[in-house]
């Protein structure tokens, strides 16, 4: 039996070199045809090559293939053609059922970087990439590849959509960061304490007290219009401190009195008490709302943002469910 298993693992290694050779060779000729200028055949030899192999079921030769072929496109701003070998090479990813790894989410992250940022494809390959890396929980994505796209879109300074991603991932001190550069190059000196503010009250309602703590005081340190503290001199930064310590104790008294007397600085923003509501729920045991504050459009843009943190928390609580903006 240990020599039949031998031979078939020797059997093994040996196809499996035989493929990689035979993909080695056909990338080989299909690169000879891109350097040349023959985008339209070479990239209709791709498609053809990947449904060979998908039918075979051979899903890793076919996902490698047009990864390095996707590369190589945007290497000759064939942007059209890299942005259909990228959907294919997710559709590989679906189709084979495979388990997420952090190699994978790099090379969806690397596809995104090169990607046009005005593209419609962009945002459909965004779209897809998170819902395959969610493996089916129902979550918004796996964190590690929304920190990967946060990071680039800081790079190209869309500040609004990194934030989104970074409070999707648990890169507190990433979104510090950033913040910091997105006050400084876009905001009022008036608001650099609305800046973290929104930030820690975001990632509470997202049950990441981790990270909230992380960017309100990376940020609070990095900021260069924000003096040592705490104690701040900004109010409204002496209040979000005081609801993370809050949050830790978790004594209701605490955060009424808390949110009492920090009115004058919450009135600010309208979605401040929003996500005190949720905050509420979500940490000090007070009821949910028999129904939402907002209505018709913008109550469903809530509901629709905050979906998938309520399927989480639905085990835990059937009632824990206030819809919250987070974009």
């Amino acid at each position: 039996m240990a020599a039949a298993a031998a031979m078939a693992e020797q059997e093994g290694a040996r196809n499996g070199a035989r493929n990689r050779g035979g993909v080695q060779r056909v990338e080989g000729k299909l690169r000879a045809s891109v350097e040349k200028g023959e985008y339209y055949e070479a990239h209709q030899m791709y498609r053809t090559l990947f449904f060979r192999y998908m039918s075979q079921s051979k899903h890793a030769e076919a996902r490698e293939l047009m990864y390095s072929g996707a590369l190589l496109f945007f290497s000759h701003g064939q942007q059209n053609s890299a942005a259909d070998l990228s959907m294919l090479v997710l559709e590989s990813l679906e189709k084979a059922e495979v388990d997420v790894a952090d190699e994978l989410l790099e090379n969806l992250a690397k596809v995104f970087s090169l990607m046009d940022p005005n593209s419609p494809e962009r945002v459909a390959f965004v779209s897809r990439a998170l819902k395959w890396s969610s493996g089916g929980s129902g979550k918004l994505g796996h964190p590690r590849l929304h920190q990967l796209l946060a990071l680039t879109l800081w790079k190209e300074q869309n500040y609004c959509e990194s934030r989104y991603h970074f409070l999707h991932s648990t890169d507190g001190e990433g979104c510090a960061n950033m913040l910091v550069e997105y006050s400084t190059a876009r905001g009022f000196r008036s608001e650099v304490d609305m800046f973290v503010a929104q930030a820690v009250l975001q990632f509470l309602c997202l049950k990441n007290k981790n990270s909230a703590l992380v960017v309100f005081t990376t940020y609070t340190q990095k900021h260069p219009s924000i003096e040592d503290g705490p104690p701040f001199v900004q109010p409204l930064l002496n209040f979000i401190w005081f609801l993370l310590l809050a949050v830790d104790g978790g004594k209701l008294a605490v955060f009424t009195v808390l949110c009492e007397q920090y009115q004058p600085s919450l009135r600010r923003d309208p979605m401040y008490n929003e996500y005190l509501d949720r905050i509420g729920q979500l940490f000090f045991g007070v009821p949910p709302k028999q129904s939402s504050s907002y209505g018709g459009l913008l109550g469903n843009l809530l509901s629709s943002l905050m979906g998938s943190s309520e399927q989480e928390e639905g085990e835990e609580s059937q009632d824990d469910s206030s819809p919250i903006e987070l974009d």
